[in-house]
């Protein structure tokens, strides 16, 4: 804007200096011309009194520098001439200023001669004797004077360029001024030109509607974010070209990126997976799928975001379904053990009774048929008490009671129960400790501790050692179980709390048991907020330790 002012004010300057130029140069040429007019006037007036008085001597040493004088008889035939041969001159009778002098006693006419870019000015006046004197002088055109004047008008018009240019800088940053310096967040506390008033009104009114529509955006925008970022399901917006809208704090840590807004969805995932489905969604399709990440399964969910019947952008959920994939196989190993623990002993005892209906069993191995027809019922029956008493502990035990259980009774009691299994395999038990007092339920915690020091002498060696522990530890009450056992490989660790995991088939066959209860023990734990820690080494032995987050009672 400053540059236009600028290149106007310049030539409005320059052109009323032209305009200013000519109209003077007009003006003074017509003054002069009439001046000019009036003294060969004069000249004529003298020259006419001189030659009436004393005839042509009067031309006799007669200076007439810059005026041509001619005397003409009545007949037009020239008589003398200042600058001329006045034998050799044509006749002047047909000449204007010659004729209005006849005619009226004074005559001037004016004519142009384009060579000599001049013109001539002619006054000629009668005599007594009828004869007209003439005196004429030169006169030059403008276009004469402007080039004999061309030189000091270009100086001229040089100077006032740069005078021009300086004033217009000066006056186009002066009237740009106040415009640059208003305070467009307050406009109405601006004192500028008058013309402006309407404009600042108008713009604080915008201003005060997009301030309101911003404060209801930001609002809007605080509270999408406050809800994706608290979301524990990954939440990404895209628009129709693949490019990243929004991605929430749970979706950035799934992709393990930081910032790709604006990136393509492809640069932080490749997967052909994501691909396709992408592609579904930008047809307009809904779709779904799942996928691996960071060792996780995630259901993927894609939406199209539709305008006009037209895909403007896709939608992309992600939900942790790892549990539920985990569960599911669970169900189904579970189901597939409960048919195999359940199939064999059935076989067992179908065939045991089968032998003893058709009379197949002799009467002294009758003993022997139906103490194994026992065996296996009460192992069927232990299995499905384990199975009740698990899914109870799915159930999160609310039915049970919470009592102050005392650690070191509890461990004396499971003791004295197992003492007799421990004689068999010829195995030392000992317990040591002081009172520690949980706040737990009693059935729980006698199975963890049965289950615990069962285990310890099942997979025992024979003359091995069980030691139990309990313990105060500050806010803590400790629980520890270990034997001189076959120990458990690395390996297994993770998966030996698992439902019917064995390290050892074979050998967990012989020894007996349903294969639920580390899984029990585990279960007990997790409702007790308590924490499981194993450590084992193969033919060194076993340790579990188990930490109860609080000693005291609880009222």
């Amino acid at each position: 804007m400053t540059k236009r002012i600028f290149r106007s004010i310049c030539l409005v300057a320059l052109a009323v200096l032209l305009a200013a130029l000519v109209l003077i140069m007009g003006v003074l040429y017509d003054y002069f011309s009439e001046v000019q007019k009036e003294q060969l006037r004069v000249e004529t007036t003298l020259a006419a009194q001189g030659v009436a008085t004393s005839g042509e001597s009067y031309f006799d040493g007669l200076e007439t520098e810059g005026y041509r004088i001619t005397w003409i008889q009545e007949d037009g035939t020239v008589l003398y001439d200042s600058q001329a041969n006045h034998v050799e001159m044509e006749n002047h009778l047909e000449r204007e200023e010659v004729k209005e002098a006849l005619e009226h006693g004074y005559g001037e006419s004016v004519r142009y001669s384009d060579t000599m870019m001049e013109r001539q000015l002619y006054s000629a006046q009668r005599l007594p004797d009828s004869s007209i004197v003439r005196v004429s002088s030169n006169q030059y055109t403008v276009v004469t004077l402007l080039l004999g004047m061309m030189q000091p008008m270009c100086i001229i018009l040089f100077f006032a360029a740069i005078l021009a240019s300086l004033f217009a800088s000066k006056v186009s940053k002066n009237i740009v001024k106040p415009m640059n310096e208003l305070n467009l967040d307050e406009p109405l506390s601006n004192e500028g030109y008058d013309e402006l008033s309407p404009l600042l009104r108008r713009i604080a009114s915008q201003q005060e509607q997009l301030k309101t529509q911003e404060q209801e955006l930001q609002k809007k925008q605080d509270e999408f974010r406050a809800i994706t970022s608290s979301m524990t399901e990954g939440l990404i917006l895209l628009n129709n070209k693949g490019a990243i809208i929004s991605m929430n704090h749970a979706a950035c840590q799934l992709f393990n990126v930081d910032d790709c807004i604006g990136d393509s969805i492809l640069t932080v995932n490749r997967s052909r997976v994501l691909q396709e489905l992408l592609a579904k969604a930008q047809n307009g399709e809904r779709a779904e799928t799942t996928i691996e990440l960071n060792g996780s399964e995630y259901q993927l969910d894609a939406s199209p975001v539709k305008s006009e019947d037209a895909v403007t952008g896709v939608v992309l959920l992600l939900f942790d379904v790892t549990e539920k994939v985990k569960a599911e196989q669970l169900r189904r190993e579970f189901t597939a053990n409960v048919s195999h623990e359940l199939k064999t002993p059935l076989h067992t005892i179908s065939g045991c009774a089968e032998l003893m209906m058709n009379h197949l069993v002799k009467p002294e191995d009758m003993k022997q048929f139906t103490e194994q027809i026992y065996t296996e019922s009460q192992r069927m029956i232990q299995l499905v008490e384990d199975i009740i008493e698990l899914s109870h502990l799915d159930e999160g035990a609310e039915e049970m009671k919470y009592e102050n259980v005392d650690l070191l009774i509890l461990a004396k009691d499971n003791m004295n129960r197992l003492q007799s299994e421990a004689d068999e395999k010829n195995v030392t038990m000992s317990l040591f400790g002081d009172e520690t007092v949980v706040y737990g339920i009693p059935q729980l915690l006698t199975g963890i501790v049965y289950n615990l020091c069962d285990n310890a002498i099942k997979y025992n060696r024979e003359g091995g050692k069980v030691q139990i522990e309990v313990r105060k530890e500050e806010q803590h009450a400790v629980l520890t179980v270990k034997d001189t056992g076959i120990g458990i490989s690395a390996e297994h660790h993770n998966r030996v709390f698992e439902r019917f995991y064995r390290v050892d088939k074979s050998h967990s066959k012989e020894v007996g048991g349903t294969g639920l209860g580390l899984s029990i023990v585990k279960h007990a734990c997790k409702v007790h907020n308590a924490k499981l820690e194993l450590q084992s080494v193969p033919n060194e032995g076993t340790t579990v330790m188990i930490v109860f987050p609080c000693t005291s009672s609880k009222f």
